[in-house]
């Protein structure tokens, strides 16, 4: 398994892609099969190396928690036998005192141990969700097609949770459980053989008890694991797309779909889960119980016999009260660990998972650009074994020309655009800037240098010029002004109660959709690109407001170059290039007119409107 904590060169510069690739992360996550993994083990192990300090004060601690513990019924036994029963009361309260220490140690020593232990696990919470949110950003948009929001949240809330709560509870509290049970037995032996023997038996249906119970409870942890995953996923389509919701009154059948179906399913297996918890632990109470009262029996008829002592006795009596704990713990934490390793291999998967689109090892910075842009026989697919989307386009933009892409829906318009900014690679041929193929330099250097309005503008939680600079951080408040100004948004902007300090939330939903694409078209120029897309960017602004941004565009797209995808075609007619696209191919190209003259595809659909 591939070492944790890789960094964003060693991510971006393997060259040849891994197997894995030929499966989904959907797929790759239903692979494990239940039980140990060493490699998933080792690499959790690997979290704790850097808390060496805080892991050993924790086991020293726990140390003294077991011998306070195991010590305790022999000394109330000794205090009994010879303080009560041989009327010392000096005896007495030396035994007092000295139980009241034991405990105090023990008490101080757990304690110690659950904090150092808390602070580790979630300073290991914070790592590891640092490590996710990284890797997830760098992921290729092709992966997030694929794999649901709510899942995502699953993995970096749910699964992340399941391994804290095993650093904080089961990493330490598993191995003082263990040494409980063994310092209990070896004492018991060292007192009393016989009444040992019953205890001993008490442990044997103990055993068979909690591995029937931890057989049926793992798989029912598994559904709620599940189950809950579905929940996330169902709760972010839902609340992501309320306003669809509503405009076709679904709130009803949607409630029915989650109600019913959805969270009837987790409430099921969360219910199954707790029955069999109810089974487990009143069953483990009777027969602690049943073994607490046998031993009084056979204890007592020792006592009666004069064999054992009343302070022999009692000790046995406390120990095995004490016996049952670790029991029932160490079954809690066998199931837990299970669910640890499975929520781990998940983590683990979805971190190593690898980004289709990565940087070449040899990659380097594109340097600042005029804009030459070449498809040169260049053929695209989705989908490994799926039709081309684009054939054969051979297609050269010179530097600051306007480039306009129509044709009908799924002609190939944005998957065009969408290989210029690397978001896919071609499958054949190649796609060049300036001469460079875009896939021998950096993603990163290739994507500062061109913005993009989409149809669909996300804005931010922030203020309106959080907004406007998110493109380029280091811009001054006078030039998020200008820029606001160039588009035409710097109206609405100042009548907003705090201006261009108004808050914004998530999406944007105060604003009108035109107002967001302002904003978007403000972002954008601010970054000042060397090439600007614009896809459908006009499409949800009226007409008044589009001939405002049309006037500004042709100053600020002056020397750029520049892709327009628009369905609206007199917005389209100053373009440069007009390029006809139908079924992945490029069947027309020319200038406004000289397409009319042409009077094929271009011509059809210019008379339609």
């Amino acid at each position: 398994m591939a070492v944790l904590n890789r960094s964003k060169q060693d991510r971006a510069s393997s060259k040849d892609k891994s197997e894995s690739t030929e499966q989904t992360i959907l797929e790759i996550e239903d692979d494990h099969k239940p039980g140990f993994d060493r490699d998933v083990t080792n690499r959790l192990f690997s979290y704790l190396k850097p808390h060496r300090r805080g892991l050993s004060i924790a086991v020293v601690m726990m140390m003294l928690s077991v011998i306070a513990n195991v010590a305790s019924p022999p000394l109330i036994g000794w205090a009994i036998d010879e303080g009560i029963s041989k009327r010392d009361m000096s005896v007495l309260f030396t035994g007092v005192i000295a139980f009241i220490v034991l405990q105090a140690l023990g008490f101080i020593g757990f304690r110690i141990q659950l904090r150092n232990m808390a602070i580790i696990g979630q300073t290991i919470i914070k790592t590891l969700r640092d490590q996710l949110f990284d890797h997830i950003q760098y992921l290729s948009i092709g992966f997030f097609a694929e794999y649901e929001v709510g899942r995502l949240l699953a993995r970096i809330i749910n699964d992340v949770n399941v391994v804290r709560e095993a650093v904080t509870f089961a990493a330490v509290g598993t191995i003082r459980e263990v040494l409980m049970l063994f310092g209990i037995i070896i004492s018991m032996l060292l007192i009393n053989v016989p009444l040992t023997a019953v205890a001993f038996t008490v442990l044997i249906v103990l055993m068979l008890i909690a591995n029937f119970w931890r057989i049926h409870a793992r798989a029912a942890y598994l559904r709620v694991s599940d189950s809950n995953a579905k929940v996330y996923a169902e709760l972010s389509e839902a609340f992501n797309g309320v306003r669809v919701t509503q405009a076709f009154a679904r709130q009803q059948h949607n409630y029915r779909r989650f109600s019913g179906e959805i969270n009837m399913a987790s409430r099921n297996a969360t219910e199954r889960a707790a029955l069999i918890a109810s089974l487990f632990y009143p069953t483990v109470e009777m027969i602690g119980g049943v073994a607490t009262g046998t031993l009084i029996f056979v204890g007592g008829s020792l006592v009666l016999d004069q064999r054992i002592s009343v302070g022999v006795l009692l000790a046995f009596i406390l120990y095995i009260q004490q016996f049952f704990f670790p029991i029932r713990l160490l079954a809690q934490r066998y199931n837990l660990l299970q669910n640890v390793i499975a929520s781990a291999y998940r983590i683990f998967k979805l971190m190593d998972f690898p980004a289709d689109i990565r940087d070449d090892f040899y990659a380097e910075d594109l340097p600042d650009i005029e804009g030459h842009i070449r498809f040169e026989d260049l053929s695209f697919r989705y989908a490994r074994d799926g039709d081309l989307v684009l054939k054969h386009i051979n297609l050269d933009v010179a530097p600051g020309s306007r480039v306009a892409f129509v044709g009908h829906t799924g002609a190939g318009k944005t998957t065009m655009v969408k290989l210029i900014m690397r978001f896919y690679d071609a499958t054949s041929g190649r796609l060049t800037i300036d001469g460079q193929d875009i896939r021998s330099v950096t993603q990163n250097s290739l994507r500062r240098q061109i913005g993009v309005v989409p149809q669909d503008t996300h804005l931010f939680s922030g203020t309106v010029m959080d907004n406007i600079r998110y493109g380029r951080l280091n811009a001054t408040d006078e030039e998020v002004v200008a820029a606001a100004k160039a588009v035409g948004a710097h109206q609405f902007i100042t009548n907003m109660p705090d201006g261009y300090l108004n808050e914004i939330q998530e999406g944007g939903a105060i604003l009108s959709t035109g107002q967001r694409q302002l904003l978007a078209f403000a972002r954008a120029l601010l970054a000042d690109p060397r090439v600007l897309i614009l896809d459908e960017a006009t499409s949800n602004i009226d007409t008044q407001t589009e001939v405002q941004i049309q006037q500004a565009l042709e100053h600020l797209l002056e020397g750029r170059t520049s892709f327009v995808i628009a369905h609206r075609l007199s917005t389209i007619t100053s373009a440069d290039l007009i390029v006809v696209m139908d079924h992945g191919e490029i069947i027309e190209m020319g200038s406004h007119q000289e397409l009319l003259d042409l009077e094929g595809v271009y011509h059809q659909l210019f008379t339609l409107v």
